[in-house]
C-alpha cells in the first residue's frame, strides 16, 4: 500500500512540474515571438501580452461590453487558425476566452494591435477544435465597434 502511495505522490509531483515547465516556455516562446517581430508588447498582471499599434478614439469596452471585432488567428508558427470577415463578428466579452475578455479592453473603438495570449487565457492544455493543448495564440485585431 505504501508503495502505492508513494507511486501516486510521484505521478503528482511529475504532473506539477510538468505543467510549470509549460507555462515558462509559454512565455518564453511569447518573448522569443516579441523579440523576433520586433514588437512593442506590454504584459499584463494575468501574463497577456498586447500590442497597440492604434489606439482608436472611440468608445472604451468593458469586460461585459458587446462588440464587433475583425481578428485573425495565428499560432506562433505563422498559421492561420480563423479568421473573420472584413466586417468582423458581434459578440459579448464574457462569451470569448479569457485573453480576449481583458484585450479588448486595451483598445478604443477604432483601435488596431495584436493580443498574444498564453494558453492559460486560452484554450488551456486540452485540445479545442483544431488548436493543440498548451497553444499560444496570436491575435491580430481591429475593434470595429462597442455596441
Amino acid at each position: 500500500m505504501k508503495a502505492y502511495i508513494s507511486l501516486f505522490l510521484l505521478i503528482i509531483f511529475i504532473s506539477c512540474n510538468k505543467d510549470s515547465s509549460n507555462k515558462a516556455q509559454t512565455e518564453d516562446d511569447i518573448i522569443q515571438y516579441i523579440s523576433d517581430h520586433n514588437l512593442d508588447a506590454q504584459k499584463s498582471s494575468s501574463g497577456l501580452y498586447y500590442v497597440i499599434t492604434k489606439q482608436g478614439e472611440g468608445t472604451k469596452p468593458n469586460s461585459n461590453s458587446n462588440v464587433t471585432v475583425y481578428y485573425k488567428g495565428s499560432f506562433l508558427d505563422g498559421a492561420v487558425f480563423d479568421q473573420s470577415s472584413s466586417q468582423g463578428i458581434s459578440f459579448n466579452l464574457q462569451q470569448v476566452i479569457s485573453g480576449w475578455t481583458e484585450g479588448i479592453t486595451y483598445f478604443n473603438e477604432g483601435g488596431e494591435g495584436m493580443l498574444l495570449i498564453p494558453s492559460n487565457l486560452g484554450y488551456g492544455s486540452k485540445n479545442y477544435n483544431g488548436i493543440p493543448g498548451g497553444s499560444v495564440l496570436i491575435f491580430d485585431i481591429k475593434l470595429l465597434k462597442v455596441n
